[in-house]
């Protein structure tokens, strides 16, 4: 164990499903396994780390989550080389997923920052990048 390291993060989602088919793919793409699953949510770990999603209840769903309110802005994600930041560019484009910032994309964050921006289902800003 490693002092200090997130141990685990947990988001509600507004569609549980929706969410397992599009973080599935993408955190088992970055090593993580299926960790726990039950009716109300799933979790991938790695290492010691694992992130968490649960089913909001209906009555908490009025307000939708959004990056630029109070809370969470984004994940960032470690990829393994700027190639990974390309290939799963490309597999984002072909599951219909839109990249953000498309016009200074690969270096939306600096000249010195090759990475990529997407939201997941619920609009939460994603990142993925390289060393």
């Amino acid at each position: 164990m490693s002092k200090g390291l997130i141990h685990h993060i947990e988001l509600y989602v507004s569609d549980l499903k929706r969410t397992v088919d599009f973080w599935g793919w993408f955190l088992e793409e970055l090593g993580y396994e299926p960790f726990q699953e039950w009716e109300s949510g799933k979790s991938w770990s790695i290492g010691e780390m694992y992130i968490v999603f649960v089913q909001a209840e209906e009555r908490f769903l009025d307000v939708p989550y959004h990056r630029g309110r109070v809370g969470l802005n984004h994940l960032a994600f470690h990829a393994i080389s700027r190639h990974q930041v390309d290939d799963m560019t490309q597999k984002l484009r072909d599951k219909g997923v839109s990249i953000l910032y498309t016009d200074t994309h690969p270096f939306a964050g600096g000249k010195e920052h090759y990475a990529v921006y997407f939201e997941d289902p619920d609009r939460m800003k994603v990142e993925l990048v390289a060393p």
